[in-house]
């Protein structure tokens, strides 16, 4: 089957292809080409030799002899045998060839026949009336020839009709000259019959050549339509399709049983949200211009979700003539586009884990929640939320299960927030809800007390309870800001003011947070200043063997002295080292700095570095330390790294990997402040800890009678000792607690008792001498002191007097109003309440203030229960 039987002439016209022969057409015009081309030139050949001939015959009679019948019989049918091989030829011309070849073919075998019959007319005169029969049956068909020949006046049938005529010269004259001039003339005539044959062949080629092309366009354009995306279409000058292809077609039939004649516009409809859609199919239509890559779909289908889309263009035909003959064009499916594009759409402005809005939907809601109405700004509070011990579920049940509690915490927030406003994820277990008209503190309270409560009650994941909690920062516009990044700002502000009020709580902004945040950030600025600068000192407290109070080692404890705020607690900066990331440049310094000079002190002993749980974590950490060790010259041996329990908070196998190597390197290892953490035996079973300092939360106060604090350090001994470790209190501040802890089993001590931290200088001339340590400070402990201001009555060698309490504990009080300097160590009546009467001692006087040592210990409870006393005599 031919291609093009099912294409539509309306295609054929669109690509220039009308009235293209199929390839059988085309290989037998080929063929046909090469018989005109191979066998009319020896036609005309022959047909000029038979001229020539006739000439011959002619200048023969012309000389006053009979003409050689013979050979003007051999002439003439040399002639018709020409003519008629040139008259099949003719015949066999296809219809599509152009027409001067076809009429020329006829007329070159047309004119010599012609030619021949005037030729035995000519001779029939001098030959027996059979011949003369013969040439009229050969005038008649050269008069039928002529006939055609005028029918078909085209290039071929003028110098033809010319050169048989020419020919006819000799005959009419019987000279020698129009023979030549005849001679001539066939010459001329075999000459342009041999190029004009190249021409037609030429042509013929071009033909053919163009009808292949067409074919295979032909062959082409079914089967893009037929497998395709694409399709066409054709409408009359109404508007009205005349051509629709058929899959297109088919897709409509259930609302059109044939869309043919219906108008473009009534069956397809624009989608208006689409962008360039400014007019519309009709206004194309009836203005007659073109338009490209309009978005359409059924007019009948569903106006929010139609069941297919297509994307037309289309272009009006104009013919020859100028006149508007209507619209022809092409379209393509856009379905599974726009659901593609619908896809990267959702992905683009929702969370992929919980469904709920991402960081840019988000962004973009309160954008237009903020933005004014008539000039007036509407009120609106956002919410960030953190999950508290989120971290542990993801460490403790894998990934997986950390994804599961993200999907349930996002369901209770959807179910708690409702309809009031949006709920979203940015990231991690980061939430964010946006409440829209929403400014009054004491409902957006109540809401946020229900959204803890409610993220707060166990989860059910992979088989295991789980309870987490969640921290709430509350920013309220117009009044926190008025545009989304104010309020997104002091939104975290107050989330970071939740987290450090204990999490499980909410916080509004305010003010002192923002002032907050800046004397953050200024500090921040400013330590990066003083690291580069070298704004930062280590001092060195000595840590001193219980056994031979001598100096074992120190601690580098970091120290900066800021230009303008003076000295600032490390319990400020650190923290914020850590927060910024600078944490790992700075203790990277300390170690450097340390090893340093420890390097040259005139004593082997250890020198001890804190490490923080992010400088830990670096799997460059011990590369750094070698580091160190190398390029100090300290033996690995002297340096000692105290790390805290929060290293084990992301216990791993990256974990004990870090251990190992650090042991590999041979430095110590002690574990800083244990049991203040999440102290755990478990790690002290794996760890491979040289000392445990016991944190001087224990030590303070373990001298007090009643006290526990001893009995836990006693354990913290004996747990060390079975370990095989080295054991150190820290904080140890009044002279007494020096035989305690030695009594208790401890290997070291460390605190003011034996001194401050002090410069590298002073570490060298301590160590120059003998190095043994000497306790300074209070020698006897005392209970902790409550400050008040009360009148109490004062009994002292029979004299009586009026005071005022400045601090009391249980065993003593502090007392001025009276001259005491030469009472030290006399006894006392103080009337401290009514009906409160205790005797003491004066422990010493100075400045008109005296120190009092009750004979019992009280119940300051008791005491801050009874209203003062009265003035009346204490005794």
């Amino acid at each position: 089957m031919d291609p093009s039987d099912s294409v539509p002439v309306p295609m054929l016209r669109l690509f220039g292809l009308g009235g293209m022969p199929s390839d059988d057409e085309a290989l037998m015009h080929a063929a046909h080409l090469g018989h005109v081309r191979a066998i009319w030139p020896l036609a005309l050949a022959a047909q000029a030799v038979a001229a020539a001939m006739l000439v011959g015959a002619t200048l023969a009679g012309s000389g006053g002899g009979a003409a050689p019948v013979g050979i003007i019989v051999a002439a003439a049918v040399l002639l018709l045998a020409g003519g008629v091989v040139q008259a099949t030829l003719a015949a066999r011309v296809p219809r599509g060839w152009p027409p001067h070849v076809r009429t020329g073919t006829i007329v070159a075998a047309a004119v010599p026949v012609g030619g021949a019959s005037l030729w035995l007319l000519w001779g029939a005169a001098q030959l027996p009336a059979g011949a003369v029969a013969i040439g009229c049956a050969v005038a008649i068909s050269g008069a039928i020839g002529l006939t055609v020949t005028a029918l078909y006046p085209v290039r071929i049938a003028a110098p033809a009709l010319a050169a048989g005529m020419v020919t006819l010269l000799p005959i009419a004259t019987a000279t020698v000259l129009p023979a030549l001039v005849a001679l001539a003339a066939l010459a001329a005539l075999l000459v342009a019959a041999q190029r004009l044959a190249r021409l037609d062949g030429a042509a013929v080629e071009r033909h053919v050549s163009a009808a292949r092309e067409g074919s295979h366009a032909v062959k082409m354009i079914a089967e893009f339509e037929g497998h395709g995306t694409g399709w066409f279409w054709e409408a009359d000058r109404q508007g009205r399709i005349t051509y629709l292809s058929a899959k297109v077609a088919a897709l409509l039939a259930p609302r059109y049983r044939d869309p043919v004649g219906c108008l473009l516009s009534d069956v397809f409809r624009m989608d208006s949200a689409a962008p360039g859609t400014e007019r519309t199919l009709a206004f194309h239509l009836s203005s007659r211009t073109s338009f490209a890559d309009y978005t359409v779909c059924a007019a009948g289908d569903d106006a929010q979700e139609p069941d297919r889309w297509w994307s037309i263009s289309g272009r009006p035909v104009i013919d020859d003539l100028g006149r508007f003959q209507g619209f022809i064009g092409s379209g393509s499916d856009l379905t599974e586009k726009r659901k593609s594009d619908a896809e990267i759409q959702r992905l683009a402005l929702f969370d992929g884990l919980t469904g709920l809005a991402n960081r840019q939907r988000m962004r973009q809601s309160l954008d237009k929640t903020l933005q004014p109405q008539g000039g007036v700004l509407r009120p609106a509070a956002l919410f960030l939320m953190d999950l508290d011990r989120f971290k542990a579920v993801n460490d403790t049940l894998g990934h997986q299960a950390g994804d599961a509690l993200l999907k349930q915490v996002a369901q209770r927030l959807q179910r708690g927030v409702g309809a009031v406003g949006l709920v979203g994820r940015l990231g991690g277990d980061e939430f964010q809800v946006i409440l829209p008209g929403v400014d009054r503190r004491d409902a957006l309270a109540t809401l946020a007390k229900e959204l803890i409560a409610s993220l707060s009650q166990p989860y059910f994941i992979a088989g295991a309870t789980v309870t987490i909690g969640c921290s709430i920062g509350i920013a309220i516009a117009p009044q926190h800001g008025d545009d989304a990044e104010a309020l997104v700002r002091n939104a975290d502000l107050a989330l970071y003011a939740a987290k450090a009020d204990g999490r499980g709580v909410h916080r509004f902004y305010s003010e002192e947070m923002l002032s907050g945040a800046r004397s953050r950030k200024a500090l921040e600025d400013d330590m990066r200043a003083a690291l580069a600068d070298g704004g930062f000192q280590l001092h060195y407290q000595p840590v001193v063997s219980t056994a031979a109070e001598q100096i074992t080692g120190y601690e580098a404890l970091l120290r900066w002295q800021h230009p303008v705020r003076g000295n600032i607690s490390p319990a400020d900066f650190i923290p914020v080292a850590e927060e910024c990331g600078l944490i790992e440049a700075l203790g990277e310094w300390v170690l450097r700095t340390a090893c340093n000079a420890a390097a040259q002190w005139p004593r082997d002993v250890r020198v001890a570095v804190n490490v923080s749980p992010i400088q830990f974590a670096n799997p460059a950490f011990p590369v750094i330390v070698t580091s160190a060790l190398a390029r100090s010259g300290l033996p690995a041996h002297r340096l000692e790294l105290e790390i805290t329990e929060g290293v084990f908070l992301d216990e791993s196998g990256s974990t004990d990997a870090m251990f190992k190597a650090l042991k590999g390197i041979g430095v110590r290892l002690a574990l800083d402040d244990f049991g203040t953490g999440y102290s755990s035996l478990g790690y002290l079973r794996t760890a491979p800890f040289d000392k445990i300092k016991i944190d001087q939360s224990f030590v303070r106060g373990a001298a007090q009678p009643g006290n526990r604090n001893a009995a836990i350090i006693r354990a913290i001994v004996t747990l060390a000792d079975t370990l095989g470790m080295e054991t150190t209190a820290e904080g140890v501040e009044i002279q007494d607690e020096i035989e305690l802890i030695r009594s208790l089993g401890c290997s070291h001590i460390q605190g003011y008792v034996y001194g401050r931290g002090i410069a590298d200088a002073d570490v060298v001339v301590q160590l120059g001498g003998s190095a043994q340590a000497a306790p300074v400070g209070h020698k006897v402990s005392r209970a902790p002191r409550t400050k008040m201001l009360r009148s109490a009555r004062l009994a002292l060698g029979g004299r009586e007097g009026d005071v005022r309490i400045r601090n009391i504990s249980a065993s003593g009080a502090m007392i001025d109003g009276v001259a005491m300097e030469n009472a030290v160590g006399l006894d006392v009546l103080i009337e401290l309440a009514e009906e409160l009467i205790v005797a003491g001692r004066i422990a010493w006087a100075q400045d008109g203030k005296a120190g009092l040592q009750f004979a019992e210990g009280i119940n300051l409870d008791r005491l801050q229960a009874t209203p003062p006393r009265h003035h009346r005599r204490a005794v």
